[in-house]
């Protein structure tokens, strides 16, 4: 509205040839307001009063100008009012190639830098900065060296913004022990010198620099530097993805506390501080501290609600995260896009299919069902709840545009409820549609092949991946193929499979071959298997527990209660497994022998009977004639 009647004075004073009001510095103010609203009709109808009133070679319009043009996405007319500009000044040239940056057309940025060299002017530390900032963007190590010796030579690198902008570009290219060279030859340095260090020692994943990492941390501090709220944000993900480091989140932590960004254990200055509190705690496995730091928040956004509903998530606390995001939309947050993908994995069993379908609804409502990684979440949520109906509603309905995670998903969906021929038919539909296949997918398709015993066509994609598609073979791929091996009992070509292996067979290859020689009752193989995984893994009490089971089948009860003797000397003990069935939107629980519930009598009494039945049916009975005994 401020910008309609500005125009509006702009053109009744110019009917009225009362122009002298329309001074540079009114137009200035202006401009700004087109580059606020982003309006290009606004910046083009400005740009022609301009012209009328022989403004345009006006330094501090023009730049104006050129931004506003930049602003709005037409690159092409602030290279006009550029050219149209006579005396160009550094300033001008800047503004060029930043306004090019912005929009992504590096390469324009990279011409005007050498056209400016052309023209015979100079650059300054501006120039050298936004250049070097590009040539990070684009990965080009080559010319990033060539710039920086044009730096040192014009004695620009002294400059602090131009000593961060290198070591930034030298960390983006993989050159980080250059970048460390700058910092170490920087005479002046500020908080975001140390910041930019910090990020280059987390963007290197060769090598163990854990360590290096917290010694130069400690050095900032020894030096009188103090952390500002990036340098922290920064530090608490590290200690979030890596849980031995929890012990210096706490201590960042107190920090907060000390420098006044928290007040009585909240973050009450800076939400974004908060979330990363909560993100670490909770992935450090300690998220209760971070349920503390989220209820103190004097100021919850929807990114602290989705950061507090992903830590439950992630430790798999689901009713306390259904709990939460219910409040969120009672509080009046709207949840985001970020927000369903985050509460979807809470949803994933039958007893909260029903919640998941309403986030389904909520999601088609705010027009988000057509996102692809809400719709992968979909996918995922659906098929693991029991539904693989919905899953391939989703993936052919609301998932318009396919990612490589979208297949994946929908073939794990086939492989998770046994369709092998299903899973094998989508993954050939996903060829045929040009995508590449990656390892995550052929591990699902290998997987689904093996629960439907599909095993020569297990192999034939095994080998398509590897010689055709040049894909590493992985553990879990192996495993998958040993797996189906195993399962149809062809011991030997497993055997043989195992001996081919690119890499050392580990528990998940063992494991496989023992479970596999349990269901055929194959000792000899079975006592290969557990020989090498006991070996590897001789704290895990799964094993034991199935060698005890096998031997158990056999009544050899000397061996079962040997095994049980060592699994009791060295204090292992295998929590039992838990279901659970929902009936009238109550769920109950059982564990293993479990007698707790009030019908447990009933329960076992109806268990004998069906135990009986499926007895009969074994000798000829028809099943069809037992069920009606329970109708």
């Amino acid at each position: 509205m401020i910008i309609l009647l500005a125009i509006k004075i702009l053109k009744f004073s110019t009917k009225t040839k009362c122009l002298s009001t329309f001074s540079p510095p009114n137009f200035t103010n202006l401009l700004q307001l087109s580059i606020e609203s982003q309006s290009l009709t606004t910046t083009q109808k400005l740009h022609s009063k301009i012209i009328q009133l022989g403004l345009h070679q006006n330094s501090f319009i023009a730049t104006k100008l050129i931004s506003a043009y930049f602003t709005c996405q037409n690159p092409v007319d602030s290279r006009r009012v550029f050219d149209a500009f006579e005396h160009k000044n550094e300033f001008l040239w800047n503004i060029l190639i930043n306004g090019y940056a912005k929009n992504a057309l590096f390469g324009e940025s990279l011409n005007v830098f050498s056209q400016m060299f052309r023209c015979g002017v100079v650059p300054d530390e501006f120039t050298y900065s936004s250049i070097v900032k590009i040539l990070g963007e684009l990965g080009d190590l080559v010319n990033g060296r060539s710039v920086h010796g044009r730096c040192v030579r014009n004695g620009v690198v002294l400059d602090c913004v131009v000593g961060n902008s290198l070591m930034a570009m030298y960390g983006k290219c993989g050159g980080f022990q250059d970048s460390l060279k700058v910092f170490d030859e920087m005479p002046y340095r500020n908080v975001s010198s140390f910041n930019v260090v910090i990020s280059g020692y987390m963007g290197v994943k060769e090598g163990n620099l854990d360590e290096e990492l917290w010694d130069f941390v400690k050095d900032m501090l020894f030096e009188g530097w103090e952390f500002d709220a990036f340098t922290v944000s920064m530090l608490l993900s590290l200690c979030g993805e890596v849980k031995k480091n929890w012990c210096y989140g706490k201590e960042l932590h107190c920090y907060i506390v000390r420098n006044g960004l928290e007040d009585d254990f909240v973050v009450s200055s800076d939400v974004h501080l908060g979330c990363c509190l909560i993100d670490m705690y909770a992935k450090s496995s300690r998220v209760e501290f971070g349920r503390r730091v989220f209820d103190r928040l004097k100021r919850r956004n929807v990114f602290a609600w989705t950061a507090m509903i992903n830590g439950y998530v992630l430790n798999g606390d689901f009713d306390e995260a259904l709990v939460l995001f219910r409040e969120m939309q009672v509080e009046g947050v709207e949840p985001s896009k970020v927000s369903l993908i985050s509460i979807l994995p809470a949803c994933c069993s039958f007893d909260c299919l029903k919640g998941g379908k309403q986030i389904h609804a909520f999601s088609t409502r705010r027009g988000l069902n057509h996102e692809v990684s809400l719709c992968n979440a979909l996918i995922d949520m659906y098929s693991k709840s029991g539904s693989l109906s919905c899953a391939r509603r989703v993936f052919e309905h609301d998932c318009v545009t396919k990612d490589a995670i979208s297949w994946s998903s929908m073939v794990s969906a086939y492989s998770l409820h046994g369709n092998g021929k299903g899973a094998v038919g989508l993954y050939e539909k996903m060829l045929q549609h040009g995508m590449k296949p990656d390892r995550i997918v052929v591990v699902g398709v290998l997987s689904a092949c093996a629960r439907s015993g599909l095993v020569d066509e297990g192999f034939r994609r095994y080998s398509f991946a590897v010689n055709e598609y040049d894909l590493e073979p992985t553990l879990e791929m192996c495993a998958c193929i040993v797996d189906m091996s195993g399962k149809a009992g062809q011991f030997d070509r497993a055997l043989d499979f195992i001996k081919t292996m690119p890499m050392q067979p580990g528990p998940s290859i063992w494991g496989a071959l023992v479970n596999a020689s349990a269901i055929h009752g194959n000792s000899e193989v079975h006592d290969l298997a557990y020989r090498f995984l006991i070996q590897m893994e001789p704290e895990n009490p799964s094993n034991y527990v199935s060698l005890s089971n096998l031997y158990a089948t056999s009544q050899r009860w000397d061996v079962v209660a040997e095994v049980r003797t060592t699994m009791k000397d060295r204090g292992l003990k295998k929590f039992p497994g838990c279901s659970w069935i929902s009936i009238n939107t109550e769920t109950h629980s059982f564990y293993v022998a479990d007698k707790s519930h009030p019908c447990s009598v009933v329960i076992y009494d109806m268990l004998d009977q069906l135990i009986l039945a499926m007895k009969r049916d074994d000798n000829g009975v028809r099943f069809e004639d037992t069920v009606k005994v329970y109708e």
